[in-house]
């Protein structure tokens, strides 16, 4: 009986063929198990799909009872068919009553078959069904025959996810590929999306390239491509910028062991071997790789997945001839689905199109956040394993208030959400006609706010949310999206618009603040064990005086004839506020000397957000014209809590007695010397933040457009002295006061 079988190629040959016939999708899952038995000689063979409500369904068979067909069930772990699906790894036995396991299911008649072998249908790791071939005899299937029931249970995976099913399903007991799921993390950025999911690694295989048309050159393609990976990764470790030893050496380490490793690139030929593509064959063996290791208790092991998925990634990239990059069509209402992501990856994509960002691996002042936020799109982090849990074009729903994410939402959800957005746009209009209302508390108190910016398309929210200017220009973003180092000219280009955008108010440019996760892809980067205290901000611009020089020539030119306020950011000592004065008069006498126009007026500040500047506030203010607090990062070095690392990001309150006899330190201080100061970052732009700073005395906000209105509406509905009273219990160590501010900010009113 082995040696008949007919082999994988052979069935696969076949498989595609009745794939393509225009026939009803239970005609073609009816001829694939036919074609399935008679390759590979059993007498049974029958395909089970995991249902939404978890149960298993028999959709077709050959050789049991065709009336059993859509009428038997098992729950999942019931049966041998239901320990295939909850352990995703065959079954292959000679006596199936035997074992304990079996459940005997009269309808079928099938408890004349002995031989028994089961296959999980698996596509990302998530199982999807069962596919199963029985025989009288008692018999062990091979390996061969194993290998080949789960190549072809491949095929049944992708018209599984196709939705193709769905057609013949019952109400309420459609596949489980196209359940409902929900889902809550973390809210990162305000707002609701209702889109279409865009996988940020998408997974590259489609139906019509699984299957080879030539086994031997696929084999060749598959080698050639694993030992260019290789390449790539002993390049990578042999950079100078590499370290000889830390954590991050042993990580590239491990990742290049994978690589290495003999049994993972065997079996990808031995798949290829079998009729798939080179794709396929990775995909194969990483779906089973992560079905495994997703039920692994070992959490080490399931840490491990990432580096296996970002290397059979990298693999399928090379193999296809495709960078990773953003897709090149989405839909109008996209949804980014992301494992993690620079903040320069975010911005690759077409923003008039990106709804929501759904991110594993992000805090609420992650760089990634901060540009999600500052272009508006509703985001959510932390929800464990989502890209394995969509599918591209998923209907999906972000809701970035409460950090809630629906997959594939039933209509009921979907209607629910389509109101909420109707009510948050009516909200919206009721800020827009606070726009030119001045930002002036009951007790006549006025509060500038300004806002965040960093590309043209943030200009129009000047005029649009009735802001008091720009308080933060992030320079770098210009950079993260050029492919090449942005020339002096179009560096003056830039920074001409956003001060004409701007008219009579007044914009603060932040100088280049690149380094930690904000890579600039044409600059050779330097690998550090805590980048977020390396080489990066003005310690970069300082050590690499043409960049910065070039930087403030560009904005010198852009303002002539108006004023122009410069800070530099992460001033850790009050030397190098000294030193980047020094460039700066070092320009504008070069400028002077060759006949161009000065602007009319220059000011300069310091960004503070390294700590030790607070030991160093009297002596820094003479020195500035203006401060900014970056309340982000210097939250972030005061508690030593990295802001992108999702277990210690929020284990401190920003609003705590630290915190607040910190900022209350630097407001006194600024008040003093009589030098402005402002807040920049994401304390600001929550209402019982901003309560707590406009308390202590804060009179500047910067913060992202969307935040404007809502703290508008809540200052012309507050009397400081409230806030005030507050925030000083805190200060004291009374920490109820927090509980005040929070009543304070959620009690406002529209007026």
């Amino acid at each position: 009986m082995r040696g008949a079988f007919g082999g994988p190629r052979v069935l696969l040959r076949r498989l595609r063929e009745v794939m393509a016939e225009p026939v009803t999708a239970q005609d073609k899952l009816d001829r694939i198990v036919v074609l399935i038995a008679a390759n590979m000689v059993a007498e049974v063979c029958s395909t089970y799909v995991l249902r939404v409500d978890g149960e298993l369904e028999l959709y077709a068979t050959e050789g049991l009872n065709p009336q059993a067909v859509h009428q038997t069930t098992l729950g999942r772990g019931e049966g041998l068919v239901g320990l295939v699906a909850s352990a995703a790894e065959p079954l292959n036995i000679s006596d199936a009553q035997n074992h304990p396991a079996f459940s005997y299911k009269p309808e079928t008649g099938e408890e004349i078959y002995h031989s028994f072998l089961g296959v999980p249908i698996l596509r990302a790791g998530n199982t999807l069904g069962v596919l199963v071939v029985q025989n009288k005899a008692h018999r062990t299937y091979s390996e061969e025959e194993v290998e080949a029931l789960q190549t072809t249970a491949m095929v049944l995976a992708e018209m599984i996810a196709s939705g193709e099913l769905t057609s013949i399903a019952r109400p309420g007991a459609e596949p489980a590929v196209t359940r409902p799921l929900h889902a809550t993390g973390v809210p990162l950025a305000e707002g609701i999306a209702l889109g279409y999911a865009v996988l940020h690694e998408p997974r590259t295989l489609a139906t019509e390239n699984l299957i080879a048309e030539d086994v031997t050159k696929e084999v060749a393609r598959l080698d050639e491509s694993v030992d260019k990976l290789r390449v790539q990764l002993d390049e990578l470790l042999s950079q100078d910028g590499v370290a000889p030893a830390g954590e991050h050496r042993d990580v590239l380490e491990a990742f290049r062991m994978f690589a290495h490793d003999r049994g993972w690139v065997r079996r990808m030929r031995e798949a290829v071997l079998q009729g798939l593509t080179a794709e396929a064959a990775v995909e194969r063996v990483q779906s089973d790789t992560r079905a495994r290791m997703l039920r692994a208790t070992d959490p080490y092991i399931r840490e491990r997945l990432h580096d296996l998925d970002d290397l059979a990634n990298r693999l399928l990239r090379i193999l296809t001839g495709r960078e990773h990059g953003p897709v090149a069509e989405m839909p109008d209402n996209a949804i980014l689905v992301a494992r993690s992501m620079a903040p320069a990856a975010l911005l690759d994509y077409d923003r008039t199109k990106l709804r929501g960002l759904i991110i594993e691996e992000a805090g609420p002042t992650s760089h990634v956040t901060i540009i999600a936020r500052a272009l508006g799109i509703a985001s959510v982090a932390q929800i464990q394993n989502i890209v394995s849990m969509v599918e591209a074009g998923d209907a999906l729903i972000v809701d970035g208030g409460t950090g809630d994410v629906h997959v594939r939402p039933p209509v009921d959800v979907q209607k629910s959400y389509a109101d909420k957005v109707k009510l948050r746009a009516r909200r919206q209009a009721q800020y827009q006609k606070l726009r030119d209302k001045p930002a002036i508390t009951k007790d006549g108190t006025t509060i500038s706010l300004m806002l965040n910016g960093g590309l043209l398309v943030d200009l129009p929210y000047v005029e649009e949310t009735g802001a008091s200017g720009i308080g933060l220009f992030r320079t770098e973003l210009q950079f993260m999206v050029s492919p090449t180092l942005p020339r002096a000219g179009e560096q003056e280009e830039l920074y001409r618009s956003v001060l004409d955008a701007a008219g009579d108010k007044p914009v603060i440019f932040r100088t280049l603040d690149i380094g930690g996760d904000k890579v600039l892809p044409y600059l050779r980067t330097v690998e550090e064990e805590n980048p977020a205290l390396g080489w990066r901000a003005i310690r970069f611009g300082l050590d690499r005086p043409g960049l910065l020089r070039s930087q403030v020539r560009a904005l010198a030119r852009a303002a002539a004839g108006r004023t122009l306020r410069v800070m530099f950011p992460m001033i850790a000592a009050v030397n190098e506020i000294e030193e980047a004065r020094t460039i700066v008069e070092r320009e504008l006498t070069h400028l002077r000397k060759w006949g161009h126009q000065l602007p009319e007026r220059m000011m300069l500040g310091a960004m503070l957000e390294v700590p030790s500047l607070l030991f160093e506030l009297d002596e820094l203010l003479k020195h500035v014209d203006f401060i900014s607090i970056g309340s982000n990062d210097l939250i972030q070095f005061m508690y030593a809590a990295d802001r992108g690392n999702s277990r210690v990001a929020d284990r401190f309150d920003p609003i705590s007695p630290a915190m607040m006899r910190a900022f209350k330190l630097i407001i006194d201080s600024a008040n003093k010397a009589g030098k402005p100061a402002t807040v920049c970052g994401e304390l600001a732009a929550r209402p019982a933040g901003a309560l707590a700073l406009i308390g202590l005395g804060f009179r500047h906000l910067s913060v992202s457009p969307v935040s404007i209105g809502p703290l508008k509406a809540m200052i012309r509905d507050i009397n400081i002295k409230d806030a005030e009273a507050a925030v000083m219990r805190i200060v004291e160590g009374d920490e109820s006061g927090r509980d005040t501010l929070t009543q304070i900010a959620e009690s406002i009113k529209l007026s």
